[in-house]
């Protein structure tokens, strides 16, 4: 659902163009352009599969084989869906499914690798 948002605002970004400001995120005060929405949320996505400041990837959860390991660390794992307030990785991730969606948000945004 996410990757259909994601797309859907930057289809109404082109629609409206930098002219339409909408506040991001809600309750900051920070008025912006929907294309920078976009990539607000794309970020974020991707911030699923990324290394904290810890080393830690939050779709890794509580796993600490996955966590610390190195045979482990680097195998991602598109899960079907993920913990609203942790991002850890919950439901099938064997299957890929939407989830692997995030591999094209990562190459949009020029990331080029999810670690920092």
């Amino acid at each position: 659902m996410n990757y259909l948002v994601i797309e859907a605002v930057r289809r109404f970004a082109r629609f409206f163009g930098d002219d339409h400001l909408v506040e991001c995120p809600t309750g900051s005060g920070n008025m912006t352009i929907l294309t920078h929405v976009a990539d607000e949320i794309s970020d974020r996505l991707i911030g699923l599969f990324r290394n904290d400041a810890n080393g830690r990837r939050p779709c890794f959860g509580a796993d600490q084989r996955m966590q610390q390991d190195p045979a482990w660390h680097d195998n991602l794992l598109f899960h079907e869906y993920f913990h609203g307030d942790n991002g850890a990785g919950l439901g099938a991730s064997h299957q890929t499914g939407w989830t692997g969606l995030v591999a094209d948000l990562i190459m949009r945004r020029g990331a080029g690798t999810v670690q920092p």
